[in-house]
């Protein structure tokens, strides 16, 4: 997987549990490289104009939604509060809790991208609200009909 020390001046949340692939089964590491350029970054697709991706995330106990990609600068918002594990494409895994209304921004350069997935670790369903900034430096990724919802 690639190294990206730009990731070190993300606002990624959340206290690091493993670094270096640790715990990281191998079913997981297969999912991470089939899903390398996957840009569905939501459960489902809500909104879609020249401007904006916007997006839902509802995940569950114990739901996960795969490993994807996201190139275009966004923001997050949790819609209500929970608890999250997430696997990154450098050998990270950290662990999230989340208040209602709490929201994250992200700026990617031209090829930077951040690979990641999101299982739901607490005991209430987990909502999130995720925009996609099209004019990015980077171009938007495909979307698939299967996982999105378009």
């Amino acid at each position: 997987m690639t190294e990206n020390s730009f990731l070190n001046d993300l606002p990624l949340a959340g206290d690091l549990v493993a670094t270096d692939f640790q715990g990281w089964p191998e079913w997981l590491k297969t999912e991470f490289a089939e899903n390398a350029h996957d840009g569905n970054v939501g459960s489902r697709l809500l909104s879609e104009n020249d401007r904006v991706r916007v997006w839902e995330i509802r995940l569950a106990p114990g739901e996960r939604w795969h490993a994807h990609r996201h190139v275009l600068d966004y923001f997050w918002t949790a819609i209500n509060a929970g608890r999250s594990r997430q696997h990154t494409h450098d050998g990270t895994v950290r662990e999230v809790s989340y208040s209602a209304g709490e929201t994250r921004h992200f700026h990617f350069a031209e090829g930077e991208f951040l690979l990641h997935d999101i299982e739901n670790i607490g005991d209430t369903d987990l909502v999130f609200s995720t925009v996609e900034h099209l004019d990015s430096a980077n171009e938007p990724l495909p979307l698939t009909a299967a996982d999105g919802n378009i």
